[in-house]
């Protein structure tokens, strides 16, 4: 036996072993933190993994991922998409206005609202305790505004403008249109115009207790007047009252001027995240409503139960075909499934 140490076995590297099998030329030993990264070979047959430098560069700090915006509410299964609303900016008072439409509350003049005559009269209240009547509205307007806040294919052209009508007069519609734009005011991320429209018999500045002035038809007949003088703020937060104006005889003519179109264009504009309400003459009692039913997206027809005609109905909701989403409103109405109430649950009404 020979003294003669054996020879020392120097195993290829897994780079070299690769290389003999694939018959090309095995790699330069190269420093890791100096490894440029190779060029795929033309091959059939891709390499096996290699295991590579975990570092060939200082490495930058990571930002840190930005928290997802919450997904929006679904309120039912099958409901529309609701698009993501814009993060509230506070206003002069606290609610979510954009600068421009701030600028105009500062100049519109503010008037009291007479809460305690309201509230006699049986309108429902921002902030009040829940009554039958709040437990209603807040199902009627929860639909408009799924409509109203709509993306991709389900959204509706000018859908957060919803006019309030009726077949005839004394069915309901201005009671109708102020509650559902008091209910509209108690949203958090809302706010609410409401527009008296009709120009005949305008109600609602006496119902809500506000001095008159100027108005809708002011701003179609003065083109140097701005909306904000128009416009009154009021002692509910995210509600305002747009009134209907000097009394004129060719009313349908100036509502269908161009000079209109543009005021409601403005509007959308001014006030992307506000819900205007529109508190339209009878339909078959005045020649308005089909006119303003071409700048809404959205109908409220009211019906008052026992009283009006189907006949009535059916004319009517043709005349404001110009509105392609119209929903019904049955007012005054005395059946109670079950016996019973919304708002009973909280303890109000029998």
């Amino acid at each position: 036996m020979s003294d003669k140490p054996a020879p020392k076995v120097t195993r290829a590297s897994l780079l070299e072993r690769a290389a003999q099998r694939l018959d090309v030329a095995p790699p330069s030993p190269v420093s890791p933190a100096r490894q440029a990264p190779r060029a795929a070979a033309s091959i059939n047959v891709p390499p096996p993994a290699i295991p590579r430098a975990s570092v060939l560069a200082p490495k930058e700090p990571v930002p840190e991922p930005e928290a997802e915006a919450p997904a929006a509410p679904a309120y039912e299964e099958g409901a529309p998409a609701l698009r993501p609303m814009p993060k509230p900016e506070a206003g002069a008072e606290g609610s979510p206005l954009s600068s421009q439409a701030r600028g105009d509350l500062r100049k519109s003049r503010r008037d009291e609202i007479d809460l305690e005559a309201l509230r006699e009269q049986g309108f429902i209240l921002p902030d009040a305790p829940t009554t039958p009547i709040a437990e209603e509205f807040r199902i009627i307007k929860r639909q408009l505004l799924m409509n109203a806040m709509a993306s991709g294919s389900n959204a509706i052209k000018n859908g957060n403008l919803i006019l309030v009508c009726s077949s005839q007069p004394n069915e309901g519609k201005t009671f109708c249109a102020i509650n559902l734009a008091l209910s509209i005011a108690s949203e958090r991320d809302l706010t609410v115009m409401l527009i008296d429209a009709d120009f005949a018999k305008p109600e609602i500045l006496s119902t809500l207790g506000l001095e008159g002035g100027k108005g809708l038809l002011d701003l179609i007949i003065e083109p140097n007047l701005d909306l904000a003088d128009c416009l009154i703020r009021t002692n509910i937060e995210n509600f305002a009252v747009l009134p209907a104006g000097r009394q004129h005889n060719l009313t349908t003519e100036l509502l269908a001027s161009e000079r209109m179109g543009e005021i409601i264009e403005d509007i959308a504009k001014r006030y992307p995240d506000r819900i205007i309400v529109v508190d339209s003459p009878p339909v078959l009692a005045s020649s308005a409503a089909p006119v303003l039913a071409m700048y809404v997206g959205q109908t409220v027809y009211v019906v008052e139960a026992e009283n009006t005609r189907d006949a009535e109905i059916r004319e009517g909701i043709s005349m404001l075909s110009a509105c392609e989403h119209i929903q019904l409103l049955l007012n005054k109405a005395r059946f109670q499934p079950g016996g019973r109430r919304y708002g009973t649950y909280y303890g109000y009404g029998v």
